[in-house]
């Protein structure tokens, strides 16, 4: 800050600006460009952008705009972190997945892993993953005392957890230098498959194995609260929060029952969230979650126990099986969030996850994403970094309240278990992703390499299929879903008639008139995968019929100005259809015109805001492109 000859700051000569006064600035510029009257609040309100639950983020936060005292690091309620040292020590702990069904190749990549940045290790077990037995061979040469091994055993998860507790003794790992979790998730399982029949067996088999690693290997927690089955069926922020709250409340509730103190049965409990590449919605999670645990640690009277421990994972649902290569930033904005957010572990998805099974570079590239963030950008150096930031603040609240809504209504309806039998989380989460999907088909949430900059002639990446996951419950989704349904059509045109659909660009005028709407239409029918023909660079009344035979395409886009169109787009749109067009779309909203344009043969108009996928698919099901 610059500072006087007489040690007064050089901002003292200036007089702070009050909010009434950026109002009344905003009030302006909205009036100018026509989009809004609003005064006062209004004018503000208009600025602010709707997320999910209830919550907005306004354009400007100030000193009044923060709720309570959030606290200190390492002291209740948590907010800003679980330790008071943060991760500035060491970092947070890198943690790569490994699903491979073969436990040497599964075995090769945990020791590249640990060797090269992993601080731990999380193994699916079972159907999904490599056999129970195999265990001792997929760990062979992993130093357990050093390593804490995460385990992901669904039902399998009893038989799971006494093979690694046996590793351990016939490794000679004394029992409190052992590390890990048992990964069992009774609930989750639940919500994975949609059978209850066996939760009571399952819980009591939980119950038992924490009240065994309790006693004696403190290192080692027994229940993963795994959030990832909400947030995979389409759940918001604070229903995948409130969901994971209602979980643990229910593991709490049985391992007190069977004699654990709180304090206990806190320490046996670790939380498993997804971080998506809405930094700051990510960043608000998690720090609302550990507000979260923090008060139900205090009505259980273990307020020092509600320090929650929590582990990150990119979001499955943001990943996307075309242009892969884009997840790598997706997952690197993911990845950073996590950490700034204060999660314990973070395991970052490897790029071609939707595809299948990993190969070496996409691991690699995935474990370095957080060596890159914690050795060259010093992430974990700072404590909370967002600690502070008004807007930060007030968004973690508003989650916090949103997620402790949800919870109370699942705790009213007779707690988790009882919310999944009666189909009130399956609805919920199910209006919640037809909403979310609403946008996707409008592309108010872009999806880069998908629904915006398509490229179609990309070269597809393979891999090995992966092992089925376990299902039944939920359903697993994913944000490309809608949009790859429409490429898989495309793909198979192709592949049987060796070339792909095509749209033709009927573009009116110079390309100053155009160019935009052109580009426009071309991005929008190639997120379908149909391919734009805009040859030749402009066309008129006169000459369209002939360049639309030419062009091989069966449906066709008029592209120009508003101006042009007055002029000549009913008459262009005319002579497509003389020529053969099977569907004649215009580019734009169209305003006054629009009874003229549709009695000349215009089908549909598409523009910023329409709802692409409908577009697209009845364009396909027009050239006759099976489903």
């Amino acid at each position: 800050m610059t500072v006087l000859p007489d040690g007064l700051p050089l901002a003292a000569e200036f007089p702070d600006a009050t909010r009434e006064q950026w109002c009344h600035l905003v009030e302006g510029v909205l009036r100018k460009s026509g989009t809004h009257d609003a005064v006062g609040a209004d004018a503000e309100h208009a600025l602010a952008t709707a997320l999910q639950d209830g919550v907005s983020v306004r354009p400007l936060y100030t000193a009044q705009d923060a709720p309570g005292d959030a606290g200190y690091p390492g002291f209740a309620p948590f907010v800003r972190g679980a330790r008071a040292e943060g991760s500035a020590a060491s970092g947070w702990d890198v943690r790569p997945r490994h699903t491979h069904p073969d436990p040497r190749r599964t075995n090769e990549a945990v020791l590249a892993d640990l060797e090269n940045g992993a601080a731990s290790v999380w193994l699916t077990v079972g159907s999904s993953g490599i056999p129970v037995h195999a265990l001792p061979q997929a760990l062979d040469g992993v130093y357990l005392d050093l390593a804490p091994v995460v385990l992901d055993a669904g039902a399998d998860f009893e038989p799971a957890a006494r093979a690694l507790l046996r590793l351990y003794a016939d490794r000679q790992v004394p029992a409190r230098a052992a590390l890990g979790n048992l990964g069992a998730d009774p609930l989750g399982l639940v919500a994975r498959t949609g059978q209850d029949t066996d939760l009571a067996a399952h819980l009591s088999a939980a119950t038992g194995l924490a009240q065994l690693v309790h006693r004696d290997h403190p290192g080692v927690r027994t229940f993963t609260v795994d959030a990832l089955p909400y947030h995979e069926a389409g759940g918001s922020t604070a229903e995948e929060l409130g969901c994971s709250l209602a979980a643990a409340v229910a593991y709490l509730r049985e391992l007190t029952a069977a004699g654990l103190t709180a304090e206990a049965a806190c320490a046996q409990l670790e939380f498993r969230y997804a971080a998506t590449a809405d930094q700051f919605l990510t960043i608000a999670k998690l720090r609302a979650a550990r507000r979260l645990w923090a008060r139900v640690a205090q009505v259980c009277g273990a307020d020092a126990a509600g320090a929650q421990r929590q582990h990150a994972v990119t979001s499955p649902v943001m990943m996307s099986g075309r242009d892969p290569w884009v997840n790598m930033l997706r997952t690197t904005v993911a990845s950073l969030a996590a950490g700034v957010g204060g999660a314990d572990a973070v395991t970052v998805l490897p790029f071609d996850h939707a595809l299948g099974l990993p190969d070496d570079f996409a691991r690699r590239i995935a474990r370095n994403t957080s060596t890159i963030l914690l050795e060259e950008s010093h992430l974990a150096r700072v404590i909370d970094p967002a600690g502070g930031s008004w807007y930060v603040e007030r968004l973690t609240d508003d989650v916090a309240r949103a997620a402790w809504a949800w919870f109370q209504e699942i705790e009213r309806a007779g707690g988790l278990a009882k919310a999944l039998a009666s189909g009130l989380v399956r609805d919920r989460l199910a209006a919640t992703w037809e909403r979310r999907s609403r946008d996707l088909a409008r592309r108010k949430e872009p999806i880069t390499g998908v629904s915006e900059f398509p490229n179609l002639a990309e070269q597809p990446v393979t891999r090995e299929p992966a092992p089925d996951p376990v299902g039944g419950g939920l359903p697993r989704v994913r944000r490309d879903e809608a949009y790859e349904a429409l490429r898989a059509r495309s793909d198979a045109a192709l592949a049987a008639d060796g070339t792909r659909p095509r749209v033709f660009l009927a573009a009116l005028g110079p390309a100053a008139a155009h160019t935009a709407r052109a580009s426009f239409a071309a991005n929008l029918f190639q997120a379908g995968g149909i391919e734009a023909v805009h040859q030749p660079a402009s066309v008129d009344a006169e000459s369209v019929a002939e360049a639309f035979a030419a062009s091989g395409a069966r449906i066709a886009c008029i592209c120009s100005s508003d101006a042009l169109y007055a002029e000549q787009a009913a008459a262009v749109a005319e002579r497509l259809k003389a020529a053969g067009a099977l569907r004649v779309h215009l580019a734009g909203r169209p305003g006054e015109l629009r009874e003229t344009y549709e009695q000349a043969g215009v089908d549909a108009f598409v523009f910023a805001g329409c709802d692409a996928v409908e577009v697209l698919s009845s364009a396909l099901d027009t050239m006759g492109v099976t489903r």
